[in-house]
Parts: C-alpha cells; sequence; structure tokens
C-alpha cells in the first residue's frame, strides 16, 4: 500500500516566530502517527529555523518553489541544492498560483522537477483545472497535458519519487472542493495516463494527493477513494489542531477502512 502523504502549504504566511511556534505545536499533536507522511511547507525565510524545531519530528520539510539551475546570475531565485542544504526532502512545483500570477508554464515546471530529481528533492507537481475548463468539459485534456508535459524526460525508476497533486483551481481558498467521486475521477485519470507512460506497476507506486479546500471534515471521504492518497493543505494547515485532525483523520482511515 502506498504510504499516504499530506503536505501543509503555508503560502505567503508567518514570520520565522510565527513558523516555530506553529511547528512546535504541530508536532506535539501528531507525535503518535507514524504511518502518514506529514510535510510542512514554509516561506524561504524559515526553512532553516522550522528545519531546526523539526529536529528528530515526524514531520518533513518541503518548500514552496524552486528554480532549475544550480547557481548563477539568477536574483532572487533559489537552487534545489540549497533546499537540500536547509533540510528539505520536498518541494511544490506548478502551484496554480504559481502559474496564474507568475506566468509559470508547463516548460518550466518540467524543467523545475528534473533539477529537483537531479538533487534527490522529491517533487510534487501540482495539475488542475480552471472553473471554465471543468463547465466546458475540458477537465481531462488540461489533467493530461499538465502530466505529461510536467514529467516529461522523468525515468521510470524517478517516477515512483514523485507525488502529483491534483488541486482544482476553483476549489483552492473557494470552501468549494471536490466531491469524493470527482477527485477520484481525475486521480484514477492521472494513474492511467502514469501507466499508459511507463507501466500500471510504476503507475501503483506513484502517490497522488488532493489538494482544494480539504478540511478535517472532509478529509477523511477524500482519502477513501482507492487513487487518492493524501492531500495538499492550504488554509487548514495554518493552524496546527486543524492540521492535526486531517493527519488523524488520514491516519484512522487507513488503519481502518481503507485496503
Amino acid at each position: 500500500m502506498r504510504t499516504p502523504i499530506i503536505v501543509g502549504n503555508w503560502k505567503l504566511n508567518n514570520t520565522i516566530n510565527e513558523a516555530i511556534t506553529l511547528v512546535k505545536s504541530l508536532r506535539s499533536l501528531v507525535v503518535d502517527i507514524a504511518d502518514v507522511e506529514i510535510v510542512v511547507a514554509p516561506v524561504f525565510t524559515a526553512l532553516s529555523a522550522v528545519a531546526q524545531a523539526l529536529a528528530d519530528a515526524n514531520i518533513q520539510l518541503a518548500a514552496q518553489d524552486v528554480f532549475w539551475e544550480d547557481s548563477g546570475a539568477f536574483t532572487g531565485e533559489i537552487s534545489p541544492g540549497m533546499l537540500k542544504d536547509v533540510g528539505c526532502n520536498y518541494v511544490i512545483i506548478g502551484h496554480s498560483e504559481r502559474r496564474q500570477y507568475f506566468g509559470e508554464t508547463d516548460e518550466e515546471v518540467n524543467r523545475k522537477v528534473k533539477a529537483a530529481h537531479t538533487h534527490e528533492l522529491i517533487p510534487i507537481i501540482c495539475v488542475g483545472e480552471s472553473l471554465a475548463e471543468r463547465e466546458t468539459d475540458k477537465t481531462d485534456a488540461v489533467i493530461k497535458d499538465h502530466v505529461l508535459n510536467g514529467i516529461a524526460g522523468v525515468s521510470a525508476d524517478q517516477i515512483p519519487s514523485t507525488v502529483i497533486a491534483y488541486e482544482p483551481v476553483w476549489a483552492i481558498g473557494t470552501g468549494r472542493n471536490a466531491t469524493p467521486d470527482q477527485a477520484q475521477e481525475v486521480h484514477a485519470l492521472i494513474r492511467s495516463v502514469l501507466s499508459d507512460i511507463y507501466s500500471a506497476d510504476v503507475a501503483t507506486q506513484v502517490r497522488i494527493q488532493y489538494g482544494g479546500s480539504v478540511k478535517p471534515d472532509n478529509a477523511a471521504a477524500l482519502i477513501m477513494q482507492p487513487d487518492v492518497d493524501g492531500a495538499l493543505v492550504g488554509t487548514a494547515s495554518w493552524e496546527a489542531e486543524s492540521f492535526a485532525q486531517i493527519a488523524t483523520a488520514v491516519h484512522n482511515t487507513y488503519s481502518t477502512d481503507k485496503t
């Protein structure tokens, strides 16, 4: 069985002191959860301090973005090696906000994904459709396009160490979320695409998580779906208690209901 993974994307929130306070509270609340990978993604300025606060904890560290070059004249960018150096194991790539507000393209996403793998960072590749695309029956085409372009050149050996996050843009920060059936439908599509590119056996090893207004009261229903392997959590991860409740819901679902 694939190990479930939940990732808290803190977005543009929390000073260093606020981040330390949050993560210290979180680690005490999830200390007994051993069968779920729990990851937090602070802003760049808080990564080092959070890494220290997570020492010996069952919580891993992610960055919210990365550049594809190792060094050079790229003012304002952060390289994969720098993220590894500060203690990151994961990096979020291609979040819809990066695509929408900063014009990030599929090509750039792919370059970041390959750079992450080169430095043994696990990329969390975000894919998802807008409301207009869903309402005009373009969901499948958009998802396939994002997946195919995002993983171009990623080998069969590397793809199991890749997480794909389905985040319908219309559900991010809106309070709306895909129903469990809608989430499962897209997750199954993603796994089918991976199976076509690699093999069914390889595709079953890839974790696909859902993101889009995930909260303690809907996490279990989403996680129960056969192809949903976790959650990319936004607002609900900004408070230790609500994020811990989601982690507990995932733990309980995997230990009792999911086969």
